[in-house]
């Protein structure tokens, strides 16, 4: 099942469908440009999400994380090896919001 996008990306890709196109070749030219399987390059996006303190990320990126077989241990995993990096506090964000998706699912 396809992801839905947020308006704001739907605009985007109406307003700006070349910009779009080039985006989206973008992200599988890198998704390709090394030896990582699906599952790692999942996992380390929702490591560089928790980074970045983007929930709309950190949810996307467990959404695609369940979908191609990522166990809800291993997203919690990333959220706790933030803890060293990032601080115990972006950890618990990160798992909550980790929660927010698996507990829809």
């Amino acid at each position: 099942m396809a992801e839905k996008l947020p308006k704001a990306v739907e605009s985007l890709m109406d307003k700006h469908e070349d910009v779009w196109k080039a985006y989206s070749q973008l992200g599988a030219a890198v998704a390709e440009a090394g030896p990582l399987d699906a599952k790692t390059r999942r996992l380390i996006k929702l490591a560089l999400a928790i980074g970045g303190a983007s929930e709309g990320a950190v949810h996307s990126h467990v959404r695609r994380g369940l979908a191609e077989g990522c166990s809800a241990d291993e997203l919690h995993q990333v959220a706790i090896l933030a803890i060293p990096t990032l601080g115990l506090p972006r950890c618990m964000a990160a798992r909550t919001w980790i929660d927010d998706v698996l507990n829809k699912a």
